[in-house]
């Protein structure tokens, strides 16, 4: 079985494809790869569709974690087909089915041929393929079964209690132990790829910025990075940190509003209101610092739409005094709660061998023991320039989960003093009015975990295709995982520990 780098030696596809190789596959290296995939040699990062007249195209990237290397591999999809990844990977099992629901491009030996995000709703089957009439019934979602004596069905949602996206959750349970969960999503599906074919660069960048509200920098700077990567443009540094600067804000408020909300769902109130003050505190610096609280549309194509106000560095400053006074003492008061802990320890267990084979990112497969960050194994701007350290645990419970959060608080921190400190003066955008064709990916660490974008420019600068993916999908297949065994009462706390994205996943 060959390498990855063995690969991409002898199997180039023509193009410059500098940061991320592309890599033309006939079956036989199709076999290779889904070989390492299973075995674990190297990690499933992506699998995304293309329409073409000869029948389209499936992409996969993937990298190899151990060598800091990665690659997209093209299969040919002739007549419509192409052999199924997941017939010995699962973690592939959602993205081609998805594949399929979009595009119409069939995984042979796919092992769940139920559609995914197509509920039987939109006009059309195959939206972004063949577009057939879509049947007038939609065909009933058959949830899959348990055997045992005295089991018995919950379903809840899509609907939920409170200010939250729709998802469907079926519990099997045995009295209150769940042994199954089994998720049915795609209720926010907004037909994002759809919405970006044709789009200049700069409607596009709007439109990365609202796959998930809460990642808005994120996305838009993995949109900018693969962009900028198909323009090799140069970035002004004064951008380059700015940009840092606003994926740590975001970072921290996110981070403070999960480690409240988690221990709400525990009924322990008192956290959630210091932390949600908290998670205020730095929206409201980041409203004064650029404009918006969630520094929506301030990343862009070529650099940052928004310079740091006059008087920014002195409210960030303020800001980070106020969360260091604070925040040990909520830490502390975390760590001290003994009827807290009796509900986060051992609850909702992730195994860390789990979180590896789905290349689970994030808090989620730091808190199993993924040692996976993209800022640091596949690192960019600024960050490969910065002094910060992953934290790593193994227990995979929700109480891990929550100490996942609080160290990377405190590494956001220090990642700002830095910024501060470094921050050159200069342009903060660069010109990218010259249409340029071409393709590129780019892998950001958000929030959640790594956030994907794949993009191929036409010759006129705009949009031909382009894909986003949510740390997410890799993530909530875990959630049926973490919950077997545990109480339904524990669902709630499970669920908000894993925070998952709803928007994000259905693109």
């Amino acid at each position: 079985m060959a390498t990855l780098q063995e690969l991409l030696t002898a199997n180039p596809t023509p193009g410059e494809h500098p940061s991320w190789p592309h890599v033309s596959a006939d079956d036989a290296l199709w076999h290779d790869l889904a070989e390492q995939l299973q075995q674990g040699a190297v990690t499933l990062l992506g699998l995304w569709g293309e329409n073409r007249q000869s029948g389209g195209v499936v992409r996969v990237a993937v990298v190899d974690e151990a060598q800091r290397t990665g690659a997209v591999v093209i299969h040919d999809c002739p007549g419509g087909q192409y052999p199924a990844l997941s017939k010995s990977h699962p973690p592939a099992m959602r993205l081609e089915r998805t594949v399929h629901d979009l595009f119409g491009l069939l995984p042979i030996g796919l092992p769940d041929t139920r559609p995914w995000l197509d509920h039987g709703m939109w006009p059309v089957r195959h939206p972004l393929g063949g577009q057939t009439p879509s049947p007038a019934l939609a065909v009933p979602y058959p949830f899959l079964g348990a055997q045992g004596e005295g089991l018995h069905q919950i379903p809840v949602g899509p609907v939920h209690a409170g200010v939250i996206e729709p998802g469907h959750f079926r519990f099997t349970a045995g009295g209150e132990t769940v042994v199954r969960l089994e998720e049915r999503l795609g209720y926010t599906h907004k037909g994002m790829e759809g919405l970006m074919i044709g789009a200049d660069i700069g409607h596009a960048a709007k439109l990365a910025g609202r796959v998930s509200g809460d990642s808005t920098v994120a996305y838009t700077l993995a949109f900018a990075n693969a962009v900028e990567s198909v323009h090799d443009a140069t970035v002004p540094a004064r951008a380059v940190w700015l940009r840092g600067l606003m994926a740590e804000l975001e970072r921290l408020a996110n981070h403070f509003g999960d480690i409240g909300a988690i221990c709400n769902d525990a009924a322990f109130a008192l956290m959630h209101a210091h932390c949600s003050v908290l998670r205020e505190r730095v929206l409201r610096t980041a409203m004064t610092c650029f404009g918006h609280r969630l520094m929506m549309d301030r990343i862009i194509p070529g650099g940052v739409s928004n310079d740091l106000v006059a008087d920014g560095e002195v409210a960030l400053k303020d800001l980070l005094t106020e969360i260091r006074h604070v925040f040990p003492a909520l830490v502390e008061l975390y760590d001290n709660t003994a009827s807290l802990q009796d509900r986060t320890v051992g609850t909702g267990i992730v195994d860390p061998a789990l979180a590896r084979q789905y290349g689970c990112g994030g808090f989620i497969g730091r808190a199993s023991g993924r040692r996976f960050d993209t800022r640091r194994v596949l690192p960019y701007p600024p960050y490969d320039d910065l002094r910060f350290e992953i934290p790593v645990l193994t227990d995979g419970d929700v109480n891990a989960r929550v100490w996942i959060r609080i160290r990377e608080v405190e590494q956001s921190l220090s990642l700002i003093d830095q910024i501060l400190e470094r921050l050159p003066p200069g342009p903060v955008h660069a010109d990218l009015s010259q249409a340029r064709a071409g393709e590129a990916m780019a892998l950001v660490e958000g929030f959640r975990g790594d956030i994907l974008v794949w993009v191929s420019l036409d010759e006129h600068g705009r949009i031909r295709r382009c894909h986003l993916r949510d740390p997410s999908w890799f993530q909530w297949p875990l959630l049926e995982a973490a919950i077997d065994g545990n109480i339904v009462a524990d669902f709630p706390l499970c669920n908000k520990s894993f925070n998952c994205s709803y928007s994000g996943h259905d693109l």
